[in-house]
């Protein structure tokens, strides 16, 4: 079995839970590949009994992986992304950072976690991504998001105007600082802090939050997630930005931005008794009674 690990720099607090899932992989004697700049972190407080193989790429990681483990946040995991894309590699989230609802495995659950996973009991998530196409062809081959595609204003200014159709039907004309046009799995982010719905993941829907909207009346929609979204936006300055996840790319006001579902999935790993009920409830500390 091999194992890439993926991740972003942690508090010295974490580097005991760290050592003990290396410690554990190697034990089970299963091959350990490490992203290149997580791997030079891991150098200062980690220790390897054989050396470590290290990629910094899409190509470097290749296909022969079972898993990826993203160590980090859910921002941490959208990066790691980027790395997997349409691999079908299984990622495990393991959360380093506050809250946390894709890489939703507490350092206290890494040990049972690792276990279920060497002894098959876990399931699958597939989660449906949306993909960019511009003209330009912004972010090349990296035209995709798990969570969401967010236009915004470039600067702290004055609004901006969006057109949004969807099946080439005309929508709304958004007048707000930006727009979220999220999956189910991006429900949790960026859109729910604009007030957007939460959505269960394979529900196959896509989800258009608005972002401070000039009009009260304006309120996020739910559409099927085999429709196409085109948004035209008008600026005062002619130049917004556009991001895929924490991917940012400034555009002009006569670029057509076309959203539509990805054609590939990426694969969550959910250990025994971590569902993503669960984790909404836990995270969001919902059924809890507070009063004294």
């Amino acid at each position: 079995m091999t194992i890439a690990i993926f991740g972003s720099p942690y508090p010295e607090h974490f580097s005991k839970y760290i050592q003990h899932l290396i410690k554990k992989l190697e034990s089970e004697h299963i091959k350990i590949i490490v992203e290149e700049k997580f791997n030079t972190f891991l150098q200062n407080n980690i220790r390897f009994k054989n050396a470590v193989t290290t990629f910094n790429s899409h190509e470097t990681l290749g296909n022969n992986i079972d898993f990826l483990f993203s160590i980090g946040g859910d921002g941490t995991l959208l990066k790691a992304v980027t790395y997997v894309r349409g691999s079908s590699i299984p990622i495990l989230g393991i959360n380093t950072g506050r809250l946390g609802f894709i890489s939703s495995i507490s350092a206290g659950q890494i040990d049972d976690a690792v276990n279920d996973i060497l002894k098959g009991n876990y399931q699958i998530n597939e989660r449906a991504l949306l993909e960019l196409n511009t003209n330009k062809k912004l972010f090349k081959e990296k035209n995709f998001a798990l969570n969401e595609v967010a236009v915004s204003k470039k600067d702290t200014s004055s609004m901006i105007r969006i057109d949004a159709f969807v099946d080439d039907e005309f929508l709304n004309t958004y007048w707000a600082d930006g727009l979220v046009v999220s999956t189910p799995t991006g429900s949790t982010g960026y859109s729910l802090s604009c007030g957007g719905p939460i959505i269960m993941p394979g529900t196959n829907n896509i989800i258009i939050t608005p972002n401070a909207p000039h009009n009260l009346n304006v309120r996020p929609i739910v559409i099927d997630d085999n429709s196409v979204v085109k948004l035209k936006v008008e600026d005062r300055d002619q130049l917004a930005l556009v991001s895929l996840d924490s991917r940012s790319r400034a555009f002009d006001s006569d670029t057509e931005l076309v959203i539509k579902k990805a054609d590939f999935k990426i694969k969550l790993i959910q250990p025994q008794n971590n569902s993503f009920t669960a984790t909404i409830r836990h995270k969001l500390m919902w059924g809890l009674d507070k009063r004294s």
